[in-house]
């Protein structure tokens, strides 16, 4: 179902029938979007690019070419998914149960990612879920996010670790008078207890 006739589907995208589309979204080539799925306005899923069920999509968000955003994933307004990122949804793996029988949806209980708003996951990264990436933050391509990721923290590595701090517009902010500042816009950041949150 689609809000309006502004959506884009290629002939070739596998969308389920109850998947929520916003309109001036785009999902391109053979890209699949699983039963009650829900994408905001204007949101972007690449070529080959899986949207399991239920995953809810907020406004503006990217999922690039083949990557995997598995259910229960929930991605608020602004995310960007670079190409090949995996959003896990099972803690602990199996294709058969302990006595050999195969496993069926009934046998294990999804958990989901969470990204917050505006974030940014780099190519062919990896988020085991459970996880939530904070608002703002960037994880470096390749890597594997294992614990939750405050708010405009930089990581990278495997498993990830905080490198730094980047503000609303990517750019790593540099330490200045007391503060944290973007050289690219300006803004300043103030940290406390590990935390990041713009100045007032």
């Amino acid at each position: 179902m689609t809000d309006s006739a502004d959506v884009r589907i290629v002939d070739s995208a596998d969308v389920a029938p109850s998947a929520r589309i916003g309109a001036g979204s785009s999902i391109w080539h053979l890209a699949q979007v699983r039963e009650d799925a829900v994408l905001g306005r204007n949101c972007i899923v690449g070529r080959g690019a899986y949207i399991g069920t239920g995953v809810q999509l907020g406004d503006n968000c990217k999922v690039q070419n083949y990557a995997l955003v598995y259910e229960p994933a929930h991605l608020e307004a602004g995310v960007f998914i670079g190409p090949a990122v995996v959003l896990t949804n099972d803690t602990y793996p199996r294709a058969v149960n302990p006595d050999g029988t195969p496993k069926s949806a009934h046998d294990w209980q999804p958990v989901g990612v969470t990204i917050r708003e505006g974030a940014a996951i780099g190519a062919r990264a990896v988020c085991v879920a459970p996880v939530e990436i904070g608002r703002w933050a960037t994880i470096a391509a390749g890597s594997v996010v294992t614990k939750d990721v405050p708010a405009f923290a930089l990581m990278a590595g495997v498993p990830a670790r905080r490198l730094g701090w980047v503000g609303k517009a990517g750019v790593r902010l540099v330490e200045q008078d007391g503060a944290w500042v973007c050289p690219q816009t300006g803004a300043r950041y103030i940290e406390r207890d590990g935390a990041l949150s713009e100045e007032s």
